[in-house]
């Protein structure tokens, strides 16, 4: 009985701090590329989101911008670090939709980078600009689908230092989701951890016309 007891006082004493999911403490980048229209049909339009407005010709935006341990990754870590003032996170929406989102990716996943907001939004726009969009994708003008390994050629295609394992296409039900990119502490191309290593299983997804 004194045995059991003790087990269980043991499983109610708080983790140690070490433990925990700790700012600045992670092994690499994913940066995740969202397919706008995708998006748009199964969670903007049904928000009333202001980027879904025809018209307003996003194709590829930016999703976050995601710190990983080689297995897992860490969110929502304690930080001294200030949030963004709101004029900061507006000024993310060219690339990432809407300020809304920034600051979500922020108090999520910006906050374990051990960066300032304004160091997170910068390393951000830094690691979009290390990818370039296949043109075969900037403003699409109609439907289409195709297999996710072509996506993931175009973009591989289009940036050569690219490892093939570093690029990985996801879907949602029968559309592209997103297009994840593995990029190491200092923004070079790497390949990704096993665990975000999960292409989509799908043999043909649909891209949706850019509005």
């Amino acid at each position: 009985m004194r045995a059991s007891l003790l087990a269980l006082a043991a499983l109610m004493i708080p983790l140690p701090l070490a433990a925990r999911d700790v700012a600045g403490q992670f092994d690499h980048y994913v940066l995740a590329l969202s397919w706008q229209p995708s998006w748009c049909s199964a969670t903007g339009d049904d928000r009333g989101a202001a980027e879904c407005r025809g018209g307003t010709a996003k194709d590829f935006t930016v999703h976050g911008l995601w710190p990983q341990h080689e297995r897992g990754w860490p969110q929502d870590c304690p930080t001294p670090e200030r949030d963004p003032a709101r004029r900061d996170s507006a000024a993310m929406a060219d690339i990432m939709g809407s300020p809304g989102l920034a600051a979500y990716q922020w108090r999520k996943h910006g906050r374990c980078t051990g960066l300032s907001a304004t160091g997170y939004y910068d390393a951000t726009r830094a690691a979009l600009d290390q990818v370039r969009i296949p043109e075969v994708f900037d403003d699409l003008d109609r439907d289409i689908t195709l297999s996710p390994a072509i996506v993931e050629e175009a973009f591989l295609e289009a940036n050569p230092g690219f490892d093939a394992d570093g690029v990985t296409v996801t879907c949602r039900d029968a559309a592209l989701s997103e297009v994840r990119i593995c990029l190491t502490r200092d923004l070079a191309p790497r390949p990704c951890a096993p665990d975000a290593r999960r292409d989509c299983d799908r043999p043909r997804v649909l891209m949706e016309a850019v509005r």
